[in-house]
């Protein structure tokens, strides 16, 4: 059993691609966690999808034995996602950790997630760690840097870490600063067993397996054991670490971080957030619960459907069993008239939702029909205005006749921009409807002043408040073009503020397509039917028939378009006689085009669904 002293758990955070996941893997190979031989570019990100994509998708635990004047130390580590959809992680990991690193990149500097997430292990009360990170690349600015982080952070720039997670220089100087600074756990192990669940993964062979901080007391192989929420007891069949592969131990302990084994099948009956109790004798009472995790707002909803009707219970097991490693991911049965039977989903963006359809696709081999992300608006009817309903999909609006008023989402949101781009980002800004809340420099006056600056940008972080709607379409991906590449954002929910929408169907063959039916403002109804119908038009493949594509408010047409069909020359094989032998064939053909577009059904592949959502 190791002391709770000699523990140290933290996490890494920081902006997506400023290098958590190599300084990780720096840490795994200075402390002989992992040898050269099997040392492969990041490591903790076990999924294809996070190496082909160089993001954290999933928080990865990992244990490190180290020894710093004489004295040996538990290292427990937390690799946490860079990506604003993918907060919740971050949130989940600083609950089990008494320490944070701070990592920022040398040549981009502090970020809008950078600022987010500090925010959250400031409240937490962690220890911060700052680190620079990158510092062997040319254009590395640590001086500039360095006094980004002591205007965010208040510390002194001597307590601010520079370091090459590629290359490993003066990265030993973070382990020894963890081991000298980040607090040892509080819990005992003579204390009643209480562990927290932050993370979960189905196995085939052993059900549902809990990722684990011991707070207080031990737990072994053979406990008989009770999961506080869910009423459920058990027996442990298995305890171990992460190391970063799962080691078996005899027991863990007070401060410690590992897994839990079971053998339970049911994935409701573990829950993230949960706390693991010893079950108490007959008449006995509970050990109280720990307080778990902040309840969850999905930002963005979108429907899933099989694309075989028959295959409904398998997306249910599918997404049960995506849920235990993605707390965030939030889901209901629905029915729809044109696709049957379905599921109504929660995200955290429009990121999220790609990384679900792709998981679902990769690891489940279901192939989903996704209706376009939509938010979850409030709508009063006429003669009740007191009472609301929540509509998260255009299927579920009312009749416009029976609607007294609806009222969206609306975010704060934080751009973190060089200066010299101040003015395209507040067009974006404007066009998204967004209202200007205020503007602040990254460094002081005294510190732009200061020799070559010329040829350097101040960064500013720009304060909007905006509908959550329109970050669903092209926002994010105009901001980029339009910072060419260097802004970054954040943003959070603060209420709901009344709005104009109406339904906009989209129909092809004069049959609406139920998945792309939308609600959109009511005076850019037009423009966005236009956008839509003329993408759709691009995407969709040619049929033998024309396709006519329409965007349409219950009965008006407000945008359309053809899709010519593909022809046959069945000329080629003509060679002279009457013209009217031509003409002929030629009226053949149209009437046999005519007859397949009367009864031909257009199939919309996924690529053109996913063509569309992008837009």
């Amino acid at each position: 059993m190791t002391e709770s002293k000699n523990i140290r758990n933290f996490c890494i955070i920081a902006h997506i691609d400023h290098g958590k996941s190599t300084l990780a893997d720096r840490l795994l190979e200075i402390t002989g966690t992992v040898s050269k031989r099997e040392m492969k570019s990041q490591l903790l990100d076990s999924m294809d999808l996070e190496r082909e994509r160089g993001i954290t998708i999933k928080l990865a635990p990992a244990r490190m034995n180290y020894e710093l004047r004489g004295k040996s130390y538990v290292l427990n580590l937390i690799d946490t996602p860079g990506h604003v959809d993918f907060s919740y992680e971050v949130s989940r990991s600083l609950a089990c950790v008494e320490g944070a690193i701070l990592v920022v990149d040398a040549t981009q500097g502090i970020q809008a997630q950078t600022i987010a997430n500090l925010t959250l292990a400031v409240e937490q009360g962690l220890e911060i760690i700052p680190v620079i990170n990158k510092i062997d690349l040319p254009n590395a600015r640590v001086d500039d840097t360095k006094m980004e982080i002591v205007q965010i952070l208040g510390c002194r720039p001597e307590e601010i870490i520079s370091v090459s997670a590629k290359t490993g220089q003066n990265v030993d100087a973070i382990l020894e600063r963890i081991a000298e600074i980040v607090p040892q756990p509080k819990g005992t192990a003579e204390n009643s067993l209480q562990a927290l669940i932050f993370d979960s993964v189905y196995d085939d062979y052993q059900g549902v397996v809990a990722y684990v901080r011991v707070v207080n007391g031990q737990i072994a192989k053979g406990d008989r054991i009770k999961f506080a929420q869910s009423k459920k007891d058990a027996e442990v069949l298995e305890v171990g670490v992460f190391e970063p592969k799962r080691i078996i131990k005899e027991d863990l302990s007070a401060g410690e971080i590992g897994y839990v084994v079971t053998g339970i099948k049911e994935i409701t009956d573990v829950r993230v957030g949960d706390t693991i109790i010893e079950k108490p004798p007959i008449g006995g009472k509970d050990t109280p619960a720990l307080a778990g995790y902040r309840s969850l707002k999905p930002m963005v909803f979108t429907g899933l459907y099989p694309k075989e009707g028959d295959d409904i219970n398998r997306l249910r097991d599918a997404l049960g069993k995506l849920k235990l490693s993605d707390a965030s991911l939030q889901y209901e049965p629905e029915h729809s008239p044109a696709l049957g039977f379905g599921f109504r989903a929660g995200f955290l963006g429009l990121l999220h939702v790609e990384i679900v359809r792709e998981r679902l696709l990769r690891e489940h081999n279901m192939d989903v029909i996704m209706t376009v992300p939509s938010v979850a608006y409030n709508v009063y009817k006429r003669g009740d205005p007191e009472k609301n309903i929540i509509v998260r999909s255009a299927q579920e609006l009312p009749d416009p006749t029976v609607i007294e008023k609806v009222e969206e989402p609306w975010i704060l949101v934080d751009i973190v921009i060089p200066e010299n781009y101040i003015g395209g980002i507040m067009g974006v800004c404007t066009n998204a409807k967004a209202e200007y809340r205020g503007m602040e420099y990254l460094d002081s006056i005294k510190e732009a002043s200061t020799a070559n600056q010329g040829a350097k940008a101040r960064r500013v972080i720009l304060h909007y408040k905006m509908p959550l709607v329109s970050l669903l379409g092209d926002f994010y991906d105009k901001i980029k073009s339009t910072s060419s590449g260097f802004a970054s954002i954040n943003y959070d929910f603060v209420g709901y503020e009344k709005t104009k929408v109406v339904k906009l169907n989209i129909l092809a063959g004069g049959e609406i397509i139920e998945p792309l039916s939308a609600i959109v403002w009511e005076d850019t109804v037009y423009q966005v039917a236009r956008s839509v119908v003329d993408r759709l038009a691009e995407v969709l493949p040619r049929q033998n028939f024309e396709i006519k594509i329409q965007g349409a408010i219950g009965g008006k047409i407000v945008a359309s378009a053809k899709i010519p069909a593909l022809r046959k020359d069945v000329l080629a094989k003509m060679s002279g006689g009457d013209y009217t032998r031509k003409m002929k064939l030629l009226e053949k053909q149209k009437k046999g085009k005519a007859k397949m577009a009367s009864m031909g059904k257009v199939d919309i592949p996924p690529e053109a669904y996913m063509a569309i959502l992008k837009r």
